[in-house]
């Protein structure tokens, strides 16, 4: 059993704030600690505490909402879900990886970008992952790609990861590069980045390739991703595609796109 910790809300109303902005409070040994919500690091250190608050007390449940839709599409089309081969970009602690591993697939890679994932992911699922890469996705090393490249990935996941600065543009396509002609991706964003009045880097690039020819969209839902920390409902987009061409390696630079 994980440490239940004694969190508490600040008493200032949140609303205005954007995501990766609103903070909490951890109260240890007597003392006060103040986090924001992407302060994964800290948080990952902590056993237990990521699911203590986005899952236990904001009720998160875009992990077994994208692999369910995900496994729905899939069957409905005649793919067999358990022989996809997948790799899990933003993989944090292994929540989005268990949802798929509880399906059953023939591989599931996890990467990330800072090592308190891969080190919360070992300590509290260790069983999930065939190998978690720390890396950046915007510099790969060459051993990293080849690697990598070596697993033949045909799905690509990415759960409450994307956008807010968390992965960039150039870190989410390259994963996509990797992705074999044919193979699926799976992916939430927030409502508002389907939305034209959203002119982020990321928002832009979305919406481009939703409408290119590299991808073919098969689901696109809006669901409850969590509550807010007021406990008003947010609201996300699932979306699942096929990839239908290899991807321009200059697509961003065509938008005008910082990586």
């Amino acid at each position: 059993m994980h440490t239940r910790y004694r969190i508490q809300f600040p008493p200032s109303d949140t609303q205005k704030l954007e995501q990766d902005e609103v903070s909490f409070f951890v109260i240890e040994d007597g003392e006060k600690r103040r986090l924001r919500f992407h302060d994964y690091d800290h948080i990952y250190r902590r056993p237990g505490l990521y699911e203590q608050v986005f899952y236990d007390r904001l009720k998160c449940s875009s992990p077994e909402k994208v692999s369910q839709i995900l496994k729905q599409t899939l069957e409905s089309h005649h793919v067999n879900f358990s022989e996809l081969r997948v790799l899990d970009l933003g993989a944090g602690n292994g929540m989005m990886g268990e949802c798929m591993k509880q399906y059953g697939v023939a591989r599931l890679i996890g990467v990330d970008i800072i090592p308190e994932a891969r080190e919360a992911c070992f300590r509290d699922r260790p069983e999930i992952y065939d190998e978690y890469y720390v890396a950046d996705f915007t510099n790969l090393a060459p051993e990293v790609e080849e690697e990598i490249d070596d697993w033949s990935v045909d799905c690509l996941t990415s759960v409450a990861a994307l956008g807010f600065g968390d992965i960039p543009p150039s870190a989410f396509f390259r994963a996509l590069r990797f992705l074999k002609t044919d193979g699926w991706v799976a992916f939430n964003i927030k409502e508002t980045f389907l939305d034209n009045s959203d002119t982020s880097g990321f928002s832009r690039a979305v919406r481009e390739l939703i409408f290119s020819e590299y991808l073919d969209i098969y689901h696109l839902e809006k669901y409850q991703h969590r509550l807010s920390m007021e406990g008003n409902p947010l609201y996300y987009f699932a979306l699942i595609a096929q990839k239908t061409a290899k991807i321009p390696d200059d697509f961003l630079q065509r938008l005008e796109i910082n990586a």
